[in-house]
């Protein structure tokens, strides 16, 4: 299962002055996406940053940008982000009047299409459309803020979100994202996810080598 594993580093836990170098440390350290988290302060309770920086990071790094987008409405924003260089867009059922209609616009600007539940949010949210998109984002904490505590009792949905996609022959990544660090990953990995979004842990473990913690969390 190891090589099957990404790791996709959220750069909320990076180093903002310097946000750039800290991408491409990322890519030596072995990462495999770049995960980009994007609060709009009203979906939920912070702000983070918007498509001008996505766009100053996109000639850094070949690296697959993994942008979860925390705004609402969502559809206006898809196609700055778009044309700033995220390769995947996620977005929250929540966040959206429409979710056939989103995932068709993201899709139109040729870019794959995630969604994401919050811990609260049920599978219903996703099912009809499990067969439209590429990767379903499991939240491990409520979405706002890094460094929070994992919560175990998501790992049901992970398993119940990756028997579906089996079940049904899907080709749909399942990521998870929200306090992932070397003591629960084998337990996210066994509940299905085989994208593991991680900030604090490595950015700050190992006096922040990043490429231990990579390393660690892929094959832990």
């Amino acid at each position: 299962m190891g090589s099957l594993i990404k790791i996709s580093p959220s750069v909320l836990s990076a180093d903002f002055s310097k946000l750039g170098e800290e991408v491409v440390s990322l890519e030596k350290a072995g990462a495999d996406y770049i995960h980009i988290d994007v609060m709009d302060g009203h979906f939920v309770p912070n702000l983070t940053i918007g498509p001008e920086v996505i766009k100053k990071l996109r000639p850094l790094t070949k690296k697959i940008f993994d942008v979860h987008l925390m705004i609402s409405p969502v559809d206006n924003f898809v196609k700055d982000f778009a044309n700033a260089g995220a390769d995947i867009i996620t977005f929250h059922p929540e966040a959206t009047p429409d979710v056939s209609k989103t995932i068709k616009l993201i899709k139109e600007h040729n870019k794959k299409v995630g969604i994401s539940l919050k811990p609260k949010s049920k599978i219903d949210l996703i099912k009809d459309h499990l067969n439209q998109i590429d990767l379903v984002l499991i939240m491990s904490v409520e979405p706002g803020f890094g460094g929070q505590k994992f919560m175990p009792e998501v790992l049901e949905k992970t398993k119940a979100v990756r028997e579906l996609i089996d079940k049904n022959n899907l080709n749909v990544d399942v990521e998870i994202d929200g306090g992932i660090n070397f003591e629960n990953c084998s337990k996210a990995k066994n509940a299905g996810a085989n994208i593991l979004v991680s900030g604090s842990t490595i950015f700050k473990e190992n006096k922040g080598d990043l490429k231990r913690n990579i390393e660690i969390l892929r094959n832990n």
